[in-house]
């Protein structure tokens, strides 16, 4: 394929796997188990990481972060440190993508399907710890007091347990179980 096609086929396959992204976000806004919502865009930024390289998956992690912020879904946040939390969005969002790709990248000459395997559990790891490192560094006083407040005897069981443990496991088994699937269906379709 051309160098001129390549781009281009990498341009609308991103500005579609962008438009699942945003769709997808908006529903998972539903999707709630404890504090926050459940995070089902993960799936297209790691299929677009591997389709399309890591700066697309940089980029569609950069929209879930947008998208996370102008729907009100990081409002708790917004209103404790408006810089936190658009600088810790963002990051989850953007790092998860690029390392997705970067792994996805690393790994696809020896096997496809164990690259992205590997990518769609890095992908979740990156966005929740991110978000961990985050809250450690922007709200830690706010956590706390909140973990408290709700029985726990220490911070960091209140966000393990609290914040991030169920979103964190089914967002791991659902990337786990659908990119590489979706991946596989992807490049059967393209022959």
């Amino acid at each position: 394929m051309s160098n001129t096609k390549e781009q281009t086929r990498r341009v609308a396959l991103g500005a579609i796997f962008a438009a699942i992204v945003i769709v997808l976000q908006f529903v998972s806004m539903s999707l709630r188990f404890g504090t926050f919502s459940i995070t089902l865009v993960l799936v297209p930024i790691v299929l677009g990481s591997a389709l399309c390289g890591f700066k697309v998956g940089g980029f569609l992690g950069l929209i879930f972060g947008a998208v996370v912020l102008l729907s009100g879904d990081a409002a708790p946040f917004l209103a404790v440190n408006v810089w936190g939390t658009v600088t810790t969005v963002l990051l989850k969002g953007m790092l998860c993508g690029l390392a997705a790709g970067l792994v996805y990248a690393a790994l696809k000459e020896k096997n496809q399907y164990i690259a992205v395997f590997l990518a769609a559990i890095v992908c979740p790891i990156v966005n929740t710890g991110v978000f961990l490192l985050g809250c450690l560094v922007f709200f830690m006083d706010t956590i706390t007091q909140r973990g408290a407040e709700l029985g726990f005897e220490n911070v960091g069981a209140y966000m393990i347990y609290g914040l991030v443990g169920i979103n964190f496991i089914i967002e791991i088994v659902v990337n786990i179980v659908l990119a590489p699937v979706i991946l596989r269906v992807l490049k059967i379709i393209k022959k």
